[in-house]
Formats: structure tokens, C-alpha cells, sequence
């Protein structure tokens, strides 16, 4: 059973129809990157997952549980359990600028009292490890760079052990050369077996790390495949001249 099952999904905002018909799966440890222009949809579907944005008809399945079922949406209760089970890491970073790198790292998980003071301080730290900051615990965010926040948003996405990652875009708000450090943390994370959906502009990722990538374009998946057939052998006309225009 795939860990997310995704059928009919449709979303509009007033009369503009962002998400039509959307259906998709994806399996366990995979890693499945969505890319597609500007206004395709990409985020508002990575946010329905995590119901950031409610949707108006279909279904989402994450773990075999609904989170909603033919547009009806579970009890609340289920819904924070449903979405509990993933994490999320967004463009513009939100960590909270009066914590430090630790004190975000640590606020949810004391908020819902999952474990002992001395659990969650030790596995912030092993996760400022993993992602090469253990020497920033103490800052604040505005002494970091944009990479360094985004790595501390990653490692913080990862302090309640999500199941599954979702990242908005993660490298968009970023530089050039700080993308790198932040791929690198994602490519670990691959490596790992880590179950994840990437929205994202880099192309190059894509290719090297992802399982599956997924291409849309006006609200709807226009192509999927694995990226060696994917970038080498596109099939959809819009496939074709989205990556010509943004992959060399």
C-alpha cells in the first residue's frame, strides 16, 4: 500500500481552478520531486497534503488513513493525527526569530509533551549534528545565513520523526552558492531512505536524487517517470519545452 494516495484532488481559489483532477501515489522511502512553472499548482498541493490549504473534492490517503474522502474532510482529532505523521519544510524557512536554533528545534515536541526534557534536548542536538550546525545552537535566526536557516528548518522538520518530508521549494529564497549546503542535507536525507516530496526549481537534483519525477503544468500532472527517461526522453509537448527553457 503506497504511503500516500492521492485521487481526484481539485482545488480553486474563487473562479481559478489551481489543482484539477490530480491523482498520484507515493510509495515508501521514495523520493519524488514535482516541478513545473510558476502557478502550476506544485505548492498548493504539497500544502493540501498537510492541510494548509482545504481542498474542494478527491481524496487523500497518508498511511492508509484519510485525512479526506470524497471531499469530506475526517474529525479533527484524525486530521492532526493524519498530518502529524509528516513534516514540512517551507521556501522562507519561518523559524521563529526571538528562539535560538535549539529553543525551535525543541518547542514543538515539549509543546506536545512526546517525551522527557533530556530525550528532546539530546535528539536536537544530534540533529544540529546531521545537518552541520551544532555550533549555531545557541544563535538566534538572524545571525545565520539563509542556508544555515534552511538546514535548521530541515533539522527542526525532522525533530517529531515524520514519516514522510515535504519541501516547498526549499533553494528558491537562497543564493547561489548556499543551495549547495542545503542539497547536500536533502541528498543525506535520500540516502537515508527518507520518504520525500521535493518541489523544486533544481533541475540537477531532480535527476540525481529523485525516484520519480513529476511534471505539472496548469493544475495538472502533464508527465511522471524516472528521471533517466524523463529528461532524456520526454514525452509531452509541454514536457519538452519546460526543460528545454530550464534544463541544459
Amino acid at each position: 500500500m503506497s504511503l500516500i494516495q492521492v485521487s481526484n484532488l481539485k482545488k480553486s481559489f474563487g473562479t481559478n481552478e489551481v489543482l484539477k483532477q490530480i491523482s498520484f501515489s507515493l510509495e515508501k522511502n521514495e523520493v519524488v520531486a514535482i516541478i513545473g512553472p510558476s502557478g502550476s499548482g506544485k505548492s498548493t498541493l504539497l500544502r493540501s497534503l498537510i492541510n494548509l490549504e482545504q481542498i474542494n473534492g478527491g481524496s487523500i490517503q497518508i498511511d492508509n488513513d484519510y485525512l479526506v474522502h470524497d471531499g469530506v474532510y475526517v474529525k479533527p482529532n484524525d486530521i492532526k493525527k493524519v498530518t502529524g505523521k509528516m513534516g514540512m519544510v517551507f521556501q522562507h524557512f519561518n523559524l521563529f526569530p526571538h528562539l535560538t536554533v535549539k529553543q525551535n528545534l525543541e518547542m514543538a515536541p515539549k509543546l506536545l509533551n512526546h517525551q522527557p526534557a533530556i530525550e528532546i534536548e539530546t535528539h536536537a542536538k544530534d540533529l544540529l549534528d546531521k545537518v552541520g550546525l551544532t555550533e549555531k545552537a545557541d544563535a538566534y535566526p538572524s545571525n545565520l545565513s539563509g542556508g544555515q536557516k534552511q538546514r535548521v528548518a530541515i533539522a527542526r522538520a525532522l525533530m517529531l520523526n515524520p514519516d514522510i518530508l515535504l519541501f516547498d521549494e526549499p533553494t528558491s529564497a537562497l543564493d547561489p552558492e548556499l543551495t549547495g549546503e542545503v542539497l547536500k542535507v536533502m541528498k543525506d536525507l535520500a540516502e537515508e531512505s527518507m520518504t520525500m516530496i521535493v518541489v523544486t526549481h533544481e533541475m540537477g537534483f531532480a535527476r540525481e536524487v529523485a525516484d520519480r519525477v513529476v511534471f505539472m503544468d496548469g493544475g495538472e500532472i502533464i508527465e511522471s517517470g524516472i528521471p533517466k527517461d524523463f529528461f532524456s526522453n520526454p514525452q509531452a509537448e509541454r514536457t519538452k519545452m519546460f526543460l528545454q527553457r530550464n534544463y541544459k
